[in-house]
Order: structure tokens, then C-alpha cells, then sequence
């Protein structure tokens, strides 16, 4: 079992930056394949970043070259660096955890954090 506590999120003006981190305890992240998705009002979730089958690193169209994912083992701690930050980046930004069988992620997150808000101002 893991336990998943997200922070960073504030409010911020369009173009910039925020890091969030999700610091899990319980147990290693690195036995699990862990990313971030968000959820704005009325809209549905989205997948925005996660570690993937083989070690690769997956990123939703809308955000690729502007955010980058990184996990630091010995911190227990997953980051999500976001750079130019836009309105549409505005919603709850979610930690979760999804199986590791292997070099293989399974579909779906098994733990999931309570979430960071992040809303961008044009």
C-alpha cells in the first residue's frame, strides 16, 4: 500500500511555472508506475503524464515540451515540473500509483492522492 500527498499547486499568472510534488509513504514508488492526471469542472479527467511500460514516459498532446515528469527514489517523491503554464492547465492535479508487473504498467492507478489545485490566470 501507498499513501500519495500531493502539494505546489497555487495560482499563477499565464507563462508561468510551478513544480508540483506527490511525496508517497508506505511503499516505494519505484515498485509501481506512477504519473499525475487533472480534472477541471465540467470536463473530463485527463491523463497528463506517466511512467510507462519499458521505462518509457508518456505526456498528454496537450502538454508535451511543457511538462516534464520525474520521480526521485530516494525522496519517495514524484515531480511534475510544468512550464508555460495556460488557462486550459487550470484544475485539480492528481497523484496516482498503477501496478508495475515487471517492465510492464498496468492500465489504471491503484492509489491516488487527494489532488492540488492549480489555477492559471491569463
Amino acid at each position: 500500500q501507498v499513501q500519495l500527498v500531493e502539494s505546489g499547486g497555487e495560482s499563477v499568472q499565464s507563462g508561468g511555472s510551478l513544480r508540483l510534488s506527490c511525496v508517497a509513504s508506505g511503499d516505494a514508488i519505484s515498485i509501481y508506475c506512477m504519473g499525475w492526471f487533472r480534472q477541471a469542472p465540467g470536463k473530463e479527467r485527463e491523463g497528463v503524464a506517466n511512467f510507462d511500460t519499458d521505462d518509457t514516459t508518456t505526456y498528454a498532446d496537450s502538454v508535451k515540451g511543457r511538462f516534464t515528469l520525474s520521480q526521485d527514489n530516494a525522496k519517495n517523491t514524484v515531480y511534475l515540473q510544468m512550464n508555460s503554464l495556460k488557462p486550459d492547465d487550470t484544475a485539480m492535479y492528481y497523484c496516482g500509483a498503477a501496478v508495475r508487473v515487471g517492465r510492464r504498467c498496468l492500465e489504471g492507478y491503484v492509489y491516488v492522492g487527494q489532488g492540488t489545485q492549480v489555477t492559471v490566470s491569463s
